[in-house]
Protein backbone atom coordinates (compact mmCIF):
# COMPACT_ATOMS: atom_id res chain seq x y z
CA UNK A 1 0.00 0.00 0.00
CA UNK A 2 1.15 3.52 -0.65
CA UNK A 3 -0.45 6.95 -0.40
CA UNK A 4 -0.23 10.42 -1.85
CA UNK A 5 -1.73 13.68 -0.55
CA UNK A 6 -2.41 16.84 -2.53
CA UNK A 7 -3.71 19.99 -0.91
CA UNK A 8 -4.60 23.52 -1.93
CA UNK A 9 -6.64 26.24 -0.22
CA UNK A 10 -9.94 24.48 0.56
CA UNK A 11 -9.21 21.33 -1.44
CA UNK A 12 -7.51 18.18 -0.17
CA UNK A 13 -7.08 14.77 -1.79
CA UNK A 14 -5.72 11.48 -0.46
CA UNK A 15 -5.02 8.65 -2.91
CA UNK A 16 -4.28 5.18 -1.58
CA UNK A 17 -3.05 2.44 -3.91
CA UNK A 18 -3.72 -1.13 -2.88
CA UNK A 19 -3.44 -4.61 -4.35
CA UNK A 20 -6.07 -7.33 -4.33
CA UNK A 21 -9.58 -7.79 -3.03
CA UNK A 22 -8.65 -8.45 0.62
CA UNK A 23 -6.44 -5.39 0.90
CA UNK A 24 -9.09 -3.33 -0.90
CA UNK A 25 -11.78 -4.37 1.55
CA UNK A 26 -9.49 -3.53 4.47
CA UNK A 27 -8.68 -0.08 3.05
CA UNK A 28 -12.28 0.81 2.19
CA UNK A 29 -13.58 -0.43 5.55
CA UNK A 30 -11.03 1.66 7.46
CA UNK A 31 -11.81 4.75 5.37
CA UNK A 32 -15.58 4.36 5.85
CA UNK A 33 -15.19 3.92 9.60
CA UNK A 34 -12.96 6.99 10.02
CA UNK A 35 -14.83 9.31 7.62
CA UNK A 36 -18.16 8.53 9.31
CA UNK A 37 -16.90 10.07 12.58
CA UNK A 38 -16.70 13.55 11.04
CA UNK A 39 -19.40 15.99 9.91
CA UNK A 40 -17.58 16.97 6.71
CA UNK A 41 -18.15 14.36 3.98
CA UNK A 42 -15.80 13.69 1.06
CA UNK A 43 -16.28 12.55 -2.48
CA UNK A 44 -14.72 9.13 -2.91
CA UNK A 45 -14.09 6.95 -5.91
CA UNK A 46 -11.99 3.96 -6.90
CA UNK A 47 -10.12 3.41 -10.14
CA UNK A 48 -7.84 0.79 -11.62
CA UNK A 49 -4.23 1.86 -12.23
CA UNK A 50 -2.80 -1.46 -13.45
CA UNK A 51 -3.65 -5.13 -13.74
CA UNK A 52 -2.81 -5.65 -10.08
CA UNK A 53 -3.40 -2.28 -8.38
CA UNK A 54 -6.40 -0.10 -7.71
CA UNK A 55 -6.57 3.30 -6.09
CA UNK A 56 -9.17 4.80 -3.77
CA UNK A 57 -9.38 8.59 -3.83
CA UNK A 58 -10.84 10.73 -1.04
CA UNK A 59 -11.47 14.38 -1.91
CA UNK A 60 -12.67 17.28 0.20
CA UNK A 61 -13.68 20.29 -1.92
CA UNK A 62 -14.84 22.86 0.62
CA UNK A 63 -12.66 22.19 3.67
CA UNK A 64 -12.75 25.66 5.23
CA UNK A 65 -11.66 24.42 8.68
CA UNK A 66 -8.88 22.18 7.31
CA UNK A 67 -10.32 19.03 8.92
CA UNK A 68 -9.19 16.80 6.04
CA UNK A 69 -5.58 16.79 7.27
CA UNK A 70 -6.59 15.20 10.58
CA UNK A 71 -8.81 12.69 8.79
CA UNK A 72 -6.06 11.77 6.33
CA UNK A 73 -3.54 11.38 9.14
CA UNK A 74 -5.88 9.03 11.00
CA UNK A 75 -6.46 6.95 7.86
CA UNK A 76 -2.72 6.70 7.12
CA UNK A 77 -1.92 5.65 10.70
CA UNK A 78 -4.77 3.10 10.77
CA UNK A 79 -3.56 1.54 7.53
CA UNK A 80 0.08 1.53 8.73
CA UNK A 81 1.30 3.37 5.65
CA UNK A 82 4.91 4.34 6.47
CA UNK A 83 5.48 6.90 3.70
CA UNK A 84 3.02 9.32 2.18
CA UNK A 85 4.15 11.53 -0.72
Amino acid sequence: MDAQVKSEEKYSKLSIAYEGKVEGEFVCSAIDKIVSKYDIKPETYTCNISNKKDVVVIEYHDDIDRVAGDIFEEIIKTLNIPICD
